[in-house]
Parts: C-alpha cells; structure tokens; sequence
C-alpha cells in the first residue's frame, strides 16, 4: 500500500472515531482499577471464575428442583438412562424425626368374611344354622385421594338426618346374632326336654370357701391400708338420668366439665400436600384393577396402566404375595393426592425374594410410561405408608375414604360419620394410627348391607356403638352405656359447620388489644350463612347485644343455654317466648357489632356458668329403656363375640 492510501485510510478511520493509541500493555498497578490501554490478569481471573461459578450455582439448583420433582414430569423416573448400585435400605424408623425423614406407619386394611352358628326360631322349633357376617378392620387413610372427591361437604345440621332412628323393615328384622357357640354343619334342630327330677347339680362352691372368702374381704377392709373394695353392682356416681331428677326443677347439678384447649396453629393448615409411598401386599389373589381402584386410582388411570404394562406385565390377575409400592403427589386440579408412580413386585419362593417386574410413572401429560425401579428396600411384614403431615386428611374426609375402599355404600358412610358427629370433631386432622372396625351383614340380593357394629378409634380413645332393635321395631345405634352418639346440642350450629377462628378462653382482643375472656368460639363463615339452632328450646333473647351484635339467646332443659351473636338478619316470624327444634334456622352470619369479619360466635352456658362448647361433655339425647338393659348387654356380647373370631378360611379381600 502506497503511503498515499495509507493516509486516506487513515483519514477515514479518524473521520468514523478510531485514532492511533498506544498498544495495550499489562504494566497495570496491582489493586488498582485498569485504566486507559492496560490490562490485569487479576481482574480478567475474578471475571472468569465469577461466572463459572454462577453457572455451576444455577446448574445445581436445576439439577435439585428436577431431583426433587415439584412440578417437573415425574417420568423422571423413566427417563433416567442409568442408575447406580444402591444398598437396600431398611423401612424408616418412626422415632426419628427430622427435616429429610418422615415417619412411616403400619397400615391396616382388613376385608373379612366370619361365619358363625346362630339360634333362631321357625314354626315354633329352635334352629341353628350357620351365618356369614362381614368385618372390616382398617386403619384410616392418611392421605385423601380421588376415592373421596366429590364428597359432600361437611355440614353438621344435615347428619341430624343421619342419626335418626330407623324403621325397621321385614329384612332388617331379621337379622340375627345370637351367637350359639360351635361351628355346625348344616341346619341343626334344637329339642327342649324336660330335666329329671333327681338331676342334682354338682356344687361350684362350698359354703366353707364362700365363707372364708367373705370373712377375708371384711379383714382387708378393717385391718389394711388399702382402701375399701367397691362393690361391682355399685353405681360409681350419679348418671346423667339422675343428675336430671336431682329436684324438682329437673336442672343439673354439679360442676361443668371444661377442657382448655392448645391456641390453633395454622402451620398444618397453611403446608402443601406433598408425597407419600405406601406398600402395601396382596393376601389373596385379586385382579390388578379392583387393587388399583380401592387404592386412589381412577377408571382412566386404571385403562391407561393396562395398556401400559400389556407388553411387560400382560397378566391382569396378582398372585398372593405381591408386593406393591405406590408413590402418591399432588394433584394439580384438586387438594387430593393422585399416583405418581406404581410398581409391582412378585415373590419368588425359590430365592424368598421379591423380585421387581413393572414400574409405571406419570408424565406432564398425564399419560402413564414405563420406568425403572425405584430405590430398593427391604419389604416390611405389615403394610406400610409414610405420613406426611401435610396429607392428613379430616376426620370427615379420612372416613369418607376408608369406607368407600372397603365398598361401604354412601348412605352407610354418613351414618357412622352421624352417629360420631357429636362426639367428635369431623374438621379436625387424624393422627397415624387412628382406626375404625365395622361389622355388617353380607350384602343381598340388591346389594344392601346391615350395619351392625362401627367402632371408632382416634388417639387413645376407643368409641364403640352397637345396633339395637326395640320391641317396637325402631333401629338405633347405642354405646356400652346405652345412649346414642346424638347429643342434644349441636356444637357448631351453621351450614358448613364453619371454620374456627377463635377458641374459647382468654386472648388478646382484636379490637381493643387487650387481655380478656373469649366467652365463646368464633366460626368464620361467608356472610348469609344459615345459622341453626343448636338444640331444642325456647327463646329467651332476641335483639341487638352491644359488641355482639344481632343476638340470639335459647334457653335448653337442664340448665343449658346458647348464644348466636354477630348475626347479619333474623329470621322472620321468630321472637322471645318462640320454642324452637334442633336444626331448626334462626338467623344468617353476618359482623355486626365488635367484629373483624362475618363469623358466627357461639356460646354454652351450663347453670349460668360459661363452658367450651367444642369440649365440654354433653348429655346423650337418648337413652336406651331401662326394661332393654339385659337384652342390649346380651346383644354386646354376641357382637363383640363375633369382631373377635377369626375369618373364614376364605377372605373377601385384604389389600
């Protein structure tokens, strides 16, 4: 290039904003900023390592969100080209606590067949023949899945429909317990003769041991430290019954029981639903489908897994041993759990190995493909699953569930949450553990069963009630002390049952930030919820009440009254002096008066003293007859005689 041209290019590279500069040069001062044409490696090295780091950073968070799949395809699973050798791990220890490991609990779900001899009289003659009774034992499910959608919402005025009496019909008439004791072949007549006369009965006990006993009873009385034996016909204390005759104006006596309760905490309320596994094993030999359905899954998951599996697994029939594992997630249409992944185990008897034969998972699309194992475990003796305390369902919800895997029909469903309604708080969270026993009838011709037996376990407290058939031919249920599960007060008395807000006892007031006595419970509700009457009675008050608002007052028998504030309206055509039935609409939530939103504040005085309503003991509002006593006690013992045989050689189901 001539120095001409050099020039006119160097011209145009001036005119477009380049000029001659000094090279570039690393003689830049250490610590300083580089300025002008210098460089520094130091600085160049910070650069380079800050953004290797950042994108090793961002590639780990990926990596664990993926892991932990929150809402990424759960064919994770299926996808993964190759998995390392893990050891077997043992089932997860139930004391441990901690961030990483949930408990796991044994699970209980016993579909059983019992036959037993009974007694019963046809044209005049004494038979004995033998009777299939179904018996359910089950522990209640932990996680809510699509068995229980579509439930009704709880409402605690409509189970009043539940829990009353039945009128028995011809065939539930004929339902028989009476338990005659061995096992018969056959039908087998019974021939009542006459005793001989000179039939003497051998002696259990002789007057000299009958003698000494009692003389060493008295001696213990007198002459030990120990306190008096109590007679076992002896009444403890007065019951309810006496209680109510204790004078003349029939009203209660006595202290009222109140139990302070623990203030709510929303931490359960406000988590997630997460995962859970549950495995469970197969006793009997049962068709793929029937297992899947009684455990979560719908009819199109079900078509979908055959379909799946019809070239791994063709067969559609599980031998007994077969293990499943089942991991449950959260739905994303719903607040139920549904299947994320399903594997099937088979036992080979030569080895006494469980050996993996499918794994199906579930896609973003909703489409269920083949996978690989999961991790390996050593299979449990008992069914097991892991609780996840943001599964737990309510009372109310985990029943609807348990009972609707075991093929309880729904009307049978609400009754046993109807006869428990009033003892027992429906919205409130199950614990591991809690289970429920039901006896009934197999069903017939039309597929209608006869309950028999429901007993109800949450906690360390067992609730038994045992079906009962007066001479007039009405059907209730009663416990061991002969009274029914109904109470004659409702404690949470509005459609919905409403959502506690508020506890009875002393907090700091949301308005006036002060400490004082909450003389009620607080049910938030929408506004224009119907509010009912919490029992039969009179009213006594009906009009505004200072920072309650819009106030109703019913005066009950025995010295109860409730009170019904905040109320948005009344009801038209009720005033002072108007006797009102249970269930009975009085009013509509609303917050009037010192309220921070619409909510139903309800309150239970016994005696002019203030109770919790959601703890205090209630009587029962129907007592068995006093002339059915023996009957009842008789009818107790053949049931409990009947939950504690064992099975038929041959179970319905067990899975």
């Amino acid at each position: 290039m001539s120095p001409a041209q050099r020039n006119r290019h160097a011209a145009l590279l001036k005119a477009t904003g380049f000029e001659d500069c000094a090279a570039l040069t690393v003689q830049s001062t250490d610590g300083e900023i580089p300025h002008g044409r210098e460089l520094s490696f130091a600085w160049l090295s910070g650069t380079v390592m800050t953004g290797l780091t950042s994108v090793l950073l961002m590639g780990a968070a990926l990596y664990v969100s993926f892991q932990g799949q929150d809402t990424f395809s759960t064919a994770y699973e299926a996808l993964q080209l190759a998995r390392p050798q893990q050891e077997p791990v043992a089932p997860t220890d139930m004391s441990a606590k901690s961030s990483r490991v949930r408990p796991v609990a044994a699970t209980r779900s016993d579909s059983e067949i019992i036959e037993a001899s009974i007694r019963e009289t046809v044209d005049g003659r004494d038979m004995i023949r033998n009777q299939a009774f179904m018996r359910i034992r089950a522990t209640l499910a932990t996680a809510a899945t699509s068995l229980s959608e579509g439930v009704p919402d709880y409402d605690p005025v409509a189970i009043l429909n539940a829990t009353q009496p039945i009128e028995a019909t011809a065939a539930a008439l004929e339902v028989n317990t009476d338990v005659y004791g061995a096992e018969v072949e056959g039908e087998v007549a019974v021939k009542l003769a006459a005793m001989p006369t000179s039939f003497v009965p051998p002696r259990a006990i002789s007057d000299q041991l009958a003698a000494e006993y009692v003389r060493s009873a008295v001696e213990a009385t007198f002459y030990d430290d120990a306190a008096s034996p109590t007679l076992a016909y002896a009444a403890l204390g007065p019951t309810i019954r006496d209680l109510g005759r204790a004078d003349d104006s029939g009203t209660l006596g006595g202290v009222a029981e109140n139990v302070t309760v623990m203030p709510k905490t929303t931490l359960a309320a406000d988590a997630q639903l997460g995962r859970a596994e549950r495995i469970l094993t197969i006793r009997e030999r049962s068709g793929l489908d029937e297992v899947l359905r009684r455990n979560g899954f719908t009819e199109a998951m079900v078509a979908a897994i055959e379909g799946t599996l019809q070239n791994v697994f063709p067969s559609t029939q599980l031998p007994a041993g077969t293990r499943l594992r089942i991991l449950f997630g959260p739905s994303r249409t719903s607040n139920s759990l549904i299947p994320y992944r399903m594997s099937i185990y088979t036992h080979d008897n030569g080895s006494d190995t469980d050996v993996h034969r499918a794994t199906v998972a579930l896609t973003d699309k909703g489409q269920y493909v083949l996978g690989l194992a999961p991790p390996e475990i050593v299979f449990p003796e008992e069914d097991t699953e892991e609780i996840n305390v943001a599964n737990l369902p309510s009372v109310y919800r985990s029943i609807w569930e348990t009972g609707r895997k075991h093929d309880l029909d729904d009307a049978t469903i609400e009754r046993i949450i109807g006869m428990f309604a009033y003892d027992v708080d429906m919205t409130k969270k199950i614990a591991a553990g809690d289970a429920i026993e039901i006896l009934e009838t197999p069903p017939d011709a039309e597929g209608r069963s006869e309950l028999l037996y429901v007993g109800l376990t949450l906690g360390s407290t067992t609730r038994q009630l045992y079906r009962f058939v007066d001479d007039e031919g009405v059907i209730d249920f009663f416990d061991p002390n002969g009274e029914t599960g109904k109470r004659f007060l409702n404690r949470r008395p509005l459609e919905g049952g409403g959502t506690l807000r508020s506890r009875f006892g002393y907090r700091i007031h949301p308005i006036f930030k002060t400490r004082k006595l909450h003389t009620g419970v607080d049910l938030a509700a929408r506004s224009g919820t119907p509010i009912y009457a919490a029992g039969d009675g009179v009213i006594e008050y009906y009009k505004w009440a200072s920072g309650y608002g819009n106030k109703v007052e019913i005066r009950h028998v025995n010295g109860y009254e409730t009170g019904y504030g905040h109320m948005s309206r009344y009801v038209d055509g009720l005033g002072v002096g108007d006797r009102v039935r249970q269930g009975q609409l009085i009013g509509y939530v609303g917050s009037t008066g010192q309220s921070t939103g619409p909510h139903l504040h309800f309150e239970i005085k016994i005696n002019g003293n203030l109770v919790d309503p959601l703890s205090v003991k209630l009587p029962k509002d129907n007592v068995l007859a006093q002339k059915y006593e023996a009957k009842f006690a008789e009818t107790m013992a053949q049931i409990n005689d009947l939950m504690q045989r064992e099975p038929a050689p041959v179970s319905v189901a067990q899975n």
